[in-house]
C-alpha cells in the first residue's frame, strides 16, 4: 500500500550539510535553531516529504488500527453527524479514530496530516477536494490511503464519498425561484480554498442564469459564525434593490441571518425568505424552522469508513478508485415564502 523508499534524517543531513542532531532539534524545538538553518531544514523536510521516524515505521511496515480524520472546524455541528457515523463503523471493526481540525487553513491541514500520520494513522478521511499542491504531493509521495468526503467529482484522483455541491446549490436556488422569487442574494462561506462553498455558489449562479427573470443582487462571504452571517445580512439588505430571498451556504450562516432579522424587526418569511444548507439539528428548532438542503451525513460517514477500510484491507490500483455519489434533499419548513 505505501511507498517503501522513505526520506531519512541522514538523507536530509547529506543534502544540506548539517548534523542529524540539528535536524532533529529543528523538528522538535525549532526555536532552538538559528533562523537561516531552520529555514533550510524546513524547506528540505517539506520538499522531500520527511515524516518523523515513528510514523515512518507505522506507515511503512505496521498496522496500528487507527485512522485519522481532519475536519475544517469543531465549532459547530456541520460535520458532527457524518463523523459520528464514520467512527461507529470504524469502532465496529476494532479501529480507533483520531480527529484533527484545520480551521479552514490549508497549511494547518497539512500539519494535521503529518501529525496524525506520525501518530501511526493507517489512513485518512479528508473533507473536500481542493488543497495545495504540496499536500497532494505528500499524499501521493507516501501512498497514503485516504478518502474524500463532503464533495463529489467523477474526475477525482482520490476515493470519494459525498455529494455534488454545485448540483445541490443549483437545486435549492431553483426551488427558491420556483416559489416566485426573482431578487436573490447569497451569504456564502469563505470561498478561497473551500471547494464546497465555491461550488454551492456556482450552482446558485447556474440556476439564476437559466432563469432570465431572476437576478443575483449580491454575494456576501462570511465566516461560519452567527456574528459574521448577521453582518453579511445587513450588507445585502443595504443593496439599492432589496432581495426577497437570501440563500445561505450553511445552516450556521442561515441561523445567524435569521437571528439578525429578529433584531431588525424583519418578518421571515413574510418580508424576507432565508434558506440554509446542511440540515443540522439547529435548523429544526429555529423560529420559524429553517428551509434547507439536507446532506446525507450519516450515510456519507458510514460509506466513507467502509471505503477506507476496504482500501486498507485490499488496496486499490489507479483507475479502480471508489467514487460514490449521494443525493441531497430539499427540506421545506417555514423560512421560505411563496410569492
Amino acid at each position: 500500500m505505501r511507498g517503501t523508499s522513505r526520506t531519512s534524517l541522514e538523507d536530509i543531513a547529506k543534502i544540506i550539510g548539517v548534523s542529524t542532531a540539528t535536524i532533529s532539534r529543528c523538528i522538535n524545538s525549532p526555536h532552538k535553531v538559528a533562523e537561516p538553518t531552520r529555514k533550510r531544514i524546513q524547506k528540505a523536510v517539506e520538499d522531500l516529504g520527511y515524516m518523523p521516524h515513528f510514523g515512518g515505521r507505522a506507515l511503512a511496515r505496521n498496522r496500528t488500527n487507527t485512522i485519522g480524520a481532519i475536519i475544517p472546524t469543531m465549532d459547530n455541528a456541520m460535520f458532527a453527524g457524518g463523523l459520528q457515523a464514520f467512527q461507529d463503523v470504524l469502532s465496529s471493526s476494532g479501529v480507533t479514530l483520531l480527529v484533527g481540525s484545520s480551521n479552514y487553513d490549508p497549511n494547518q491541514e497539512f500539519e494535521q496530516i503529518r501529525a496524525l500520520l506520525s501518530q501511526g494513522a493507517d489512513g485518512l478521511m479528508l473533507i473536500g477536494e481542493e488543497r495545495p499542491a504540496k499536500t497532494r504531493k505528500f499524499l501521493d509521495q507516501h501512498s497514503i490511503p485516504h478518502v474524500l468526503a463532503w464533495c463529489y467529482s467523477d474526475a477525482s484522483a482520490s476515493a470519494v464519498v459525498g455529494f455534488d455541491n454545485r448540483k445541490s446549490g443549483r437545486a435549492i436556488a431553483e426551488h427558491v425561484i420556483n416559489q416566485g422569487h426573482t431578487k436573490l442574494a447569497v451569504i456564502a462561506g469563505i470561498r478561497h480554498g473551500n471547494d464546497r462553498a465555491e461550488n454551492r455558489v456556482k450552482g446558485i449562479e447556474d440556476a439564476i442564469e437559466a432563469n432570465p427573470s431572476s437576478i443575483l443582487l449580491g454575494i456576501a462571504e462570511a465566516k461560519y459564525s452567527f456574528e459574521s452571517a448577521a453582518t453579511a445580512l445587513e450588507y445585502l439588505l443595504n443593496s439599492p434593490t432589496r432581495p426577497t430571498a437570501i440563500i445561505c451556504g450553511s445552516d450556521v450562516l442561515a441561523v445567524g441571518a435569521l437571528l439578525r432579522t429578529h433584531s431588525l424587526g424583519i418578518k421571515v418569511p413574510d418580508e424576507l425568505s432565508i434558506t440554509g444548507f446542511d440540515d443540522i439539528t439547529l435548523a429544526q428548532v429555529t423560529s420559524p424552522r429553517l428551509t434547507t438542503v439536507r446532506i446525507p451525513q450519516k450515510e456519507m460517514g458510514r460509506q466513507a469508513a467502509n471505503v477506507l477500510l476496504n482500501i486498507l484491507a485490499e488496496g486499490q490500483k489507479p483507475g479502480q478508485l471508489n467514487r460514490i455519489e449521494l443525493e441531497t434533499t430539499i427540506i421545506d419548513r417555514g423560512t421560505l415564502a411563496r410569492l
